[in-house]
């Protein structure tokens, strides 16, 4: 607008209190004709924009402003941009001034769709403003498709409405069914592709890991999910229905070339996946036919297996020492699982439990990680509300068909030495599941897991010690069957990479590191760390002189000799992010560098391919529909790519879309992909609850 626009507008402009200018705030942006208005409210007037005269309400000043078709009113064809959207937003003010202050009917609303109906529920429906109006239509589409409500928090449904409510497209018709399914699909498979493209070139440079994890949707149809992750961010390649499919070695062994074909076998660093059979065969044969890949299997399967070990040991002939150590555990997981179940499992009890305890009882999938974990750090943190719960005068007087569990329940919630049980159960375990939260994310943590195992072993032999009142130099028999397994499950899952990558982190080198236990000792001089270097070093570097020169370059890394002898260069090794300081301090060791900044971005776990967000479901509605393969397969594609992103975006911790790809794709259920989805967010975590649950409860006897 130029300043002498501005300058006649405000001549005419009614004064700022009057109640007619803050519900028609755009009649300021027109010039009030004096004397020609008649006697049924029309008003002569000129647009301050392209001058023309007219005569008629402000409805119609509104629509001509605005760019409203259909209201009997040309467009005005000189508004610029920015006064555009100026208008538009003292329009919505109006509006929502209107609403707040129970105004009536707004005067956008065709006066011949107000007649429609005539009784009184047609004028309830027509007695709305335009922001009501929209929100029924909106509603009304949720229902009839049985759409999730979930949904209202997806960013990109509230992008979609914004968008249309700041442009006024005159006669916009929705895309049909044909243009989603084609044109559009593949113009957003483009355009995925392009948001993708940054981290796909810099997989040469950081290098990337594929990782896989198999699955079994709830009607027990096998979904194997593929991705590649680097330094922290995950892409989604593909998900493959293995329906009749033999998933031997050979089968799951196809599948990985097969991505790593598509994304060059030279950026690739490890494939992870978990320790079964079939994929550690796999995993073989990649190894064979790729010298410079490494298999991993996923830490956090494989703590998860040791915690499960310990957890529910099997009474079998072949486990007779671990079952007389371990068994008192599974007795106590035992009790807390009925304690649940017998509160959850009927309305009544459920309602009790509600008036003592603010936090939700967990509905955590046996296959989670650390399930029976969480659960009992859930029961640790409502004991208080627990034990108020069984002594109110409800609960005794409460009768039904269980007082028998009933009285047990109460035992146990009463019982000091329980709780003490539990206590223990919790400080022994706890640098375990520690280490599983830390390495289970897509972040970068490969060059940290030699490190973790040990100090994660040291920390639950205190920690049982000190339970026992021992020192830690006397024997004990519950911790060598503990240690056992925590080493077993090392031994056969430990590689050469994770030697090398923590040969490769400058902090390991570092007197104030290795001040800070006297047992530490710098990686060159620990003998398995050594050993196992020079074989992955072996793998990426099988010409002799190529190799000799990065071993020249390892021992000025460790030695501190030459530029690595600087002041800045050994102060840094310890405060500085390791990438940062082989970026900063690398530069003379230049293969050596290479390799040490593509191995401090790679994950140490399988996290991302298991969290795949109803993966299994939507899968199998793309082939219900009859899609055609590819484009299946791009929908796919499209549909976890975009989650991915959305989840780096910091919008996504904070506002109405906080985590909004969590509560499952059905009616905000806690069942199936709901139960997996909360729990690989750590779900006992209660601020969590505020995303996630809903306050209804399902299997409830009434």
């Amino acid at each position: 607008m130029t300043s002498s626009m501005d300058s006649s507008s405000s001549n005419t402009r009614p004064p700022t209190s009057s109640n007619e200018d803050l519900n028609k705030p755009l009649w300021r942006y027109i010039t009030k004709l004096a004397n020609h208005s008649d006697a049924g409210g029309n008003l002569s007037w000129k647009c301050n924009f392209c001058e023309k005269d007219f005569k008629s309400s402000y409805t119609r000043v509104r629509a001509h402003l605005l760019m409203i078709s259909g209201k009997g009113i040309g467009k005005c064809g000189k508004v610029e941009k920015e006064d555009l959207l100026e208008m538009e937003r003292l329009d919505e003010e109006a509006n929502t001034r209107l609403i707040s202050g129970g105004g009536g009917l707004d005067s956008s609303f065709d006066s011949k769709k107000r007649k429609i109906g005539g009784g009184s529920g047609g004028k309830k429906v027509f007695n709305m403003t335009q922001h009501e109006r929209l929100d029924y239509e909106i509603a009304r589409m949720f229902y009839s498709a049985g759409l999730p409500f979930n949904l209202a928090r997806n960013p990109y449904f509230q992008s979609a409405f914004t968008y249309a409510a700041n442009h006024n497209i005159a006669g916009y018709v929705p895309p049909k069914y044909n243009l989603l399914r084609t044109t559009l699909l593949q113009k957003e498979k483009a355009n995925i592709d392009r948001m993708c493209a940054t981290f796909r070139s810099m997989w040469r440079e950081k290098g990337v890991s594929i990782v896989s994890d198999g699955w079994s949707d709830s009607q027990r149809r096998p979904i194997i999910n593929l991705m590649a992750v680097s330094d922290g961010v995950a892409m989604f390649i593909k998900s493959v229905d293995c329906s009749g499919e033999t998933k031997d070695m050979h089968f799951i062994f196809n599948l990985l070339k097969e991505v790593i074909n598509e994304i060059g076998h030279e950026n690739v660093i490890q494939v992870i996946t978990d320790n079964a059979s079939n994929c550690k065969g796999a995993g073989q044969l990649i190894e064979q036919e790729f010298p410079s890949i490494v298999w991993m299997p996923c830490v956090v399967y494989t703590l998860n297996l040791a915690l499960k070990n310990i957890c529910a040991a099997k009474n079998v002939e072949t486990n007779e020492v671990v079952y007389e150590e371990c068994n008192w555990i599974s007795e106590i997981i035992g009790d807390v699982m009925q304690i649940k179940h017998f509160i959850m499992s009927h309305s009544m009890r459920l309602a009790i439990y509600k008036e003592f305890v603010n936090l939700k009882l967990l509905s955590v999938a046996d296959t989670r990680f650390a399930s029976m974990i969480v659960m009992l750090r859930r029961f640790k943190l409502i004991k208080g509300g627990l034990q108020r719960m069984v002594i109110c005068d409800k609960w005794n007087i409460y009768r039904d068909d269980n007082q028998g569990r009933a009285k047990l329940v109460k035992e146990k919630v009463l019982d000091d030495f329980w709780w003490d049980s539990i206590d223990y159960i919790l400080s022994f375990t706890a640098p375990i599941y520690d280490m599983l939260r830390t390495c289970d994310t897509d972040k970068p943590c490969l060059h940290l897991v030699y490190d973790m195992w040990g100090s994660m072993i040291e920390k639950v032999k205190k920690a049982i010690y000190v339970h026992e009142g021992k020192r830690l130099d006397e024997d004990s028999t519950f911790y060598e069957v503990v240690h056992t397994i925590l080493v077993d499950r090392w031994t056969r899952n430990n590689t050469p990479l994770h030697c090398l990558a923590h040969a490769l982190n400058p902090k390991y080198y570092s007197d104030q590191w290795l001040n800070e236990d006297p047992t530490r000792v710098s990686p060159h001089k620990d003998k398995e760390i050594n050993q196992e270097r020079l074989k992955c070093l072996r793998k990426y570097f099988p010409n002799l002189d190529e190799r000799n020169k990065v071993n020249l370059e390892y021992v000025d890394f460790a030695c501190k000799n030459g530029y690595f002898r600087e002041f800045d260069s050994i102060q840094d090794r310890y405060s500085m992010d390791p990438k940062g300081w082989w970026v900063n301090h690398g530069a003379c060791a230049p293969m050596l560098q290479s390799i040490a900044l593509k191995l401090l971005t790679q994950p140490s776990s399988a996290s991302c391919a298991e969290r795949n967000w109803s993966n299994y479901s939507f899968v199998h509605s793309v082939r219900r529909n009859k899609m055609t393969q590819k484009r299946g397969e791009d929908l796919v594609f499209i549909h976890n790519n975009l989650r991915l992103l959305s989840r780096k975006s910091p919008q996504y911790a904070e506002g109405e879309t906080k985590m909004w790809d969590i509560g499952g794709d059905a009616f905000d259920t806690f069942e199936d992909v709901g139960v997996l989805e909360v729990a690989s967010l750590s779900l006992d975590e209660p601020e969590m609850e505020s995303v996630v649950f809903s306050e209804g409860v399902d299997n409830v006897d009434e």
